[in-house]
């Protein structure tokens, strides 16, 4: 018997168990580990597909360009399917793409990176709105969790992609393509959950959202979120494709540099549940969203003054990157009243946000090829982050869309 919610009917609901929350853990393990296992290994695929940096760039940022232009669709998709089911749809995507990406065959390359972006894009926004549903009253300790794992599955696949490649002559495509069968064994446990399928609840209008629903697009706090999300993006993606080329280029290994992509998600990892035990202890979440992103300026300006610190740096990067997720998609159910408007705020921060995020690393990764440095890159992070900072403390007052 389906049972109803004040915002939505779930066809087939099951209790809440175990399962679910392995699902969503799961799920959350496959959203980065296909894109940081790239990193540690962009030299070997230039040197392999003899492509110059600027085309490793946009390679590289296609996963976001697709976050950007498929997470507004994301919401409508599980209006149309179901969450469960747009969730498993998007899994077996991401599976056979992530092995596509890996065939030998360069449109294969361009092919599957971009199909597989399409899938992290509809994950991305539709888990926090799951989230929102089953566990109202624990957004910000679930969040913390999944991320958390996200986190640990992102870890290793930057400090394995390294040894995985040196394996065979083109072992690099082995170190993209492993990362499929994560995406498999994620669907897998989540399959019993496609029984289910969340439907539009009664009290809708006629084009289909709840009465007295208020689109995050025309308010203040719903820019403020997004671009606390943006910068936030913007930051950590730069950071994971460029920070080894930045540390090989002050004579650190290939394969150092990937260990240490590898202890900043580790540190990230811890600092998700740290932040997630921090968030429900506070009236509101400017304050660590203040220190979160100070984390991130110390890491820059420390790599600016002492580079032969960059395990450090990339460490304290970690844990600013860490919290700063968390509580990024902590905001989407935080400020919102209820699942609906959660996964339109999800769509909305994370379609706009990863706009700019894309053109983050090929306009540094240009502005390192016109000076020959890493030092106005840099520069410009800090600069992100001045504003990161000003948009995380309007989007961290304790109100709601």
């Amino acid at each position: 018997m389906a049972s109803g919610t004040a915002t939505g009917v779930r066809v087939g609901a099951a209790p809440r168990s175990a399962l679910l929350l392995a699902g969503i853990l799961l799920i959350a393990a496959n959203l980065r580990a296909a894109i940081t296992s790239v990193g540690p290994v962009v030299e070997d695929i230039r040197t392999d597909l003899d492509i110059g940096g600027a085309t490793a760039s946009v390679l590289i940022s296609l996963p976001l360009v697709a976050f950007a232009i498929v997470s507004p669709v994301a919401p409508a998709l599980a209006r149309r399917m179901g969450t469960e089911r747009a969730l498993g749809a998007a899994l077996a995507v991401l599976a056979v793409a992530t092995v596509v990406r890996s065939l030998p065959s360069i449109r294969a390359l361009w092919v599957g990176t971009a199909f597989l972006g399409i899938a992290i894009a509809v994950i991305n926004v539709l888990l926090p709105s799951l989230v929102k549903r089953e566990y109202p009253d624990r957004i910000g300790q679930v969040t913390g969790l999944y991320s958390s794992v996200q986190g640990a599955a992102a870890a290793l696949a930057s400090g394995f992609a390294v040894p995985l490649a040196g394996t065979t002559q083109h072992g690099w495509r082995l170190a993209l393509g492993i990362w499929a069968g994560l995406g498999l064994i994620a669907l897998a446990v989540f399959l019993p959950q496609l029984r289910r399928r969340t439907v539009p609840p009664e009290t809708t209008s006629a084009v289909g959202t709840p009465r007295g629903y208020r689109s995050p697009w025309g308010s203040a706090l719903g820019w403020q979120v997004t671009v606390f999300m943006g910068m936030q993006s913007t930051i950590y993606y730069t950071l994971i494709t460029w920070w080894p080329s930045v540390e090989r280029a002050h004579g650190v290994s290939a394969a150092a540099a990937g260990w240490h992509l590898f202890a900043m998600q580790v540190a990230g990892l811890l600092s998700n549940l740290a932040t997630a035990r921090l968030i429900p202890r506070r009236p509101d979440q400017r304050l660590l969203l203040l220190g979160a992103t100070a984390l991130f300026a110390t890491a820059i300006a420390g790599q600016l003054a002492l580079p032969g610190a960059s395990l450090l740096w990339i460490v304290v990067a970690g844990a600013g990157g860490g919290a700063c997720i968390v509580l990024a998609l902590s905001l989407f159910g935080l400020r919102t009243r209820d699942h609906h408007q959660a996964a339109a705020l999800s769509g909305m921060a994370q379609s706009v946000g990863y706009a700019l995020a894309a053109a983050g690393p090929i306009l540094l990764g240009a502005l390192h090829d016109a000076t020959g440095s890493w030092t106005a890159p840099l520069f410009v992070l800090l600069g992100v982050l001045v504003v990161q900072a000003v948009a995380g403390v309007q989007a961290g007052r304790a109100r709601l869309l």
